[in-house]
């Protein structure tokens, strides 16, 4: 059986669950997986990338383009 219809099975099985309990594991297990592929994903920085993002940082700071840790708190309050 390949994957894709697998998967059809596994929804048809889903959609015919009564119990919330096994639709709240289910999601658990399904939220817990994606963000182990995110996790997988992930791609870091280049040297190149990362000094440029620096340079813009320094850049946005000395320009005044920034906010403070009061301001950013402020606005979740």
């Amino acid at each position: 059986m390949n994957l894709e219809t697998r998967k059809i099975e596994f929804v048809k099985e889903f959609l015919k669950l009564q119990s919330e309990e096994a639709v709240s594991r289910l999601e658990k297990i399904l939220r817990k997986e994606k963000k182990v592929l995110d996790e997988k994903t992930f791609e870091s920085m280049t040297i190149d990338d990362l000094n440029k993002r620096i340079d813009q940082s320094e850049s946005d700071f000395k320009n005044n383009r920034f906010k403070n840790s009061s301001e950013l708190l402020a606005k979740y309050e």
